[in-house]
């Protein structure tokens, strides 16, 4: 088995965050040709019935009921 070196520390921090977001069952998925990391609180993800971009280029999705379903955070690396 190789040993693969990895800052633990980010994913640490990760799993700090986790625990502030709206649901505790989540999927992610990064695109990086696009720079795009999504966050959906539903499998498979549910379509938005409506959304908001923040100053921070991040789209918020909502559903009918004005629940949050996902979130989108534009040029993710460079955060």
């Amino acid at each position: 088995m190789a040993v693969v070196s990895i800052d633990i520390q980010q994913y640490l921090q990760l799993a700090k965050v986790t625990n502030k977001l709206p649901k505790r069952d989540f999927w992610t998925a990064y695109d990086s040709e696009a720079d795009v990391f999504y966050i959906s609180f539903h499998e498979p993800a549910l379509p938005a019935d409506d959304s908001e971009l923040t100053d921070d280029d991040v789209i918020i999705r909502y559903d009918r009921r004005e629940e949050i379903i996902g979130i989108t955070i534009l040029h993710a690396s460079k955060r």
